[in-house]
Formats: C-alpha cells, sequence, structure tokens
C-alpha cells in the first residue's frame, strides 16, 4: 500500500510539466495567428456594417420621379426652336413608363426587376435623346447665329439644358450601378462602378446606409460643375466614359451659352 501510494505523487507530477507543456504550445499558437499579418487582412476584408453589399428596403420612387417630372417640365419650357416636336410625346411616353414603374412594384421580384428595367432605362434612353437634340439645335444655332437671342432668354434656355442633363446623367448613373435599384435592394452581387465615400467610413453614416438617387444625382452635379469628379470615385471604364461625356456636354453648352450671352450685351 505504502508503495502504490508512493507512486501516485511522482505520477501527478511528471504529468503537470506535460499539461503545462501543451497550455502554453496553444498560447503560442493563438498568439502567432493574432500577430499573423495575413490574419489580419482576412479580419479587414469581412464587410461590417456595409448594408449596401446586402438585401436592403427597396428605395422610394419618389425622388426619382419628382427628378423625371422636374426634366420634362424643363423640357416642355425649352423655346419652339431648340424643342422637340410635337410637345405631347416627350409627357405622354413619361407618364406611362411611370405608371409602368409603379405598377411594377405590386409584382414579383423577377417580373418586376424586368418591368422596372425596361421602363427606366426605356424612360432615360428618351428623355436623353430628347435632351441631347434640344442641345444640338441650340449649338447649331449660336454657331450660325440664325436668332437674336435676348441675354435672359438664351441664359434660361441654356441652364434649362445643362441641368436637364444633371438629371439625366444621374438617372443613367443610378439604373446602372450594380444592376439597377431592383437589384441592389435584393443583393445585387455586382461590383459597383461608383465607390461613395461612405463605403469606406461606415461608422460615420447610420446604420443600414445604401446609395439612393440623391447620391447619384450628387455625383452628376458635381461632375458637371467641377468637370471631374470629387468624393466619388468612378471604379469601372463604362462609368468613367460616361462621366466623360458629361463633362464634355457641359463645358460645351455653358462655353457656347455664356460666349454669347457676352457678345450679345456687348
Amino acid at each position: 500500500m505504502d508503495g502504490e501510494s508512493g507512486d501516485e505523487p511522482g505520477e501527478a507530477t511528471a504529468a503537470e510539466p506535460d499539461e503545462l507543456g501543451d497550455d502554453l504550445t496553444k498560447l503560442v499558437k493563438r498568439l502567432q495567428r493574432l500577430v499573423d499579418p495575413r490574419s489580419a487582412v482576412r479580419v479587414a476584408q469581412v464587410p461590417v456594417g456595409v448594408a449596401w453589399r446586402g438585401v436592403t428596403s427597396e428605395e422610394p420612387r419618389v425622388q426619382v420621379t419628382i427628378a423625371v417630372v422636374t426634366a420634362i417640365g424643363l423640357m416642355l419650357a425649352l423655346p419652339a426652336r431648340v424643342a422637340i416636336h410635337p410637345r405631347w410625346v416627350l409627357p405622354a411616353l413619361a407618364t406611362l413608363l411611370l405608371i409602368a414603374v409603379f405598377v411594377a412594384r405590386t409584382a414579383r421580384f423577377e417580373r418586376r426587376a424586368r418591368v422596372l428595367r425596361f421602363a427606366s432605362l426605356a424612360l432615360i434612353g428618351f428623355m436623353s435623346l430628347a435632351n441631347a437634340a434640344s442641345g444640338a439645335r441650340l449649338i447649331v444655332d449660336l454657331v450660325r447665329a440664325q436668332h437674336d437671342w435676348k441675354p435672359a432668354e438664351l441664359l434660361l434656355t441654356g441652364g434649362a439644358i445643362w441641368l436637364t442633363n444633371v438629371i439625366v446623367f444621374g438617372l443613367w448613373y443610378w439604373d446602372l450601378d450594380r444592376g439597377g435599384a431592383a437589384a441592389r435592394a435584393h443583393g445585387s452581387t455586382v461590383r459597383p462602378a461608383f465607390v461613395f465615400p461612405e463605403m469606406s467610413n461606415a461608422e460615420l453614416v447610420a446604420e443600414g446606409w445604401y446609395p439612393t438617387f440623391v447620391d447619384y444625382l450628387h455625383l452628376s452635379f458635381s461632375t458637371a460643375m467641377a468637370f471631374s469628379p470629387t468624393d466619388v470615385s468612378a471604379i469601372r471604364p463604362w462609368a468613367k466614359l460616361m462621366m466623360m461625356a458629361e463633362e464634355s456636354l457641359s463645358l460645351v453648352v455653358g462655353i457656347l451659352v455664356i460666349a454669347r450671352s457676352v457678345n450679345i450685351v456687348r
């Protein structure tokens, strides 16, 4: 009995260093994983609080509707010499397409996405062609000096075409980025064409933030005013080309209208 009881402390003493060694080994491995740069990169790549990448609530169409109605009103206010004819074509088509957009919200997502895509692209495309035609007529008229413009009338006409151009390009950016508003709301996996500052500073914005039409309209306005991107970066080729086109149109219209107005005043 004494011999058996004398062996037990020795075995326990021998087992304790082994357990301690195992604990130390596990602790060293954990520390190595913590200080491993590759682990830090993996952690940094995990999207924390970036709601714009996941499924979100559908964006209200009120902002887009107001923008479209404003653009149509600006086109209808243009003088007859630069406006498209007949005048009723644009508001009639826009009304039908806006009705289609709102009706599509009650359908299933797959069918709704197709209807929204077709209706929005058709509406934006028609508005783009109409405004481009008005801008081309104004430029030709100014270059050839075919009509006598009053300075105020010329500035208002050029301003209306310029502002419509801003709205139209804002609609293009909004409808093409990541497959459109409906696809973005349902967690589109398409990579973004524009990187907004809120995307890289999620801690500074409200939880659940995602880009809405106002963000794309601000992008379009900044591009037209500064002739370059400001706080938003375009990272897809088609986005860069569209911004170049908007900058060129804004520059040409602005220079010709202002130069002609100054010449008339003199």
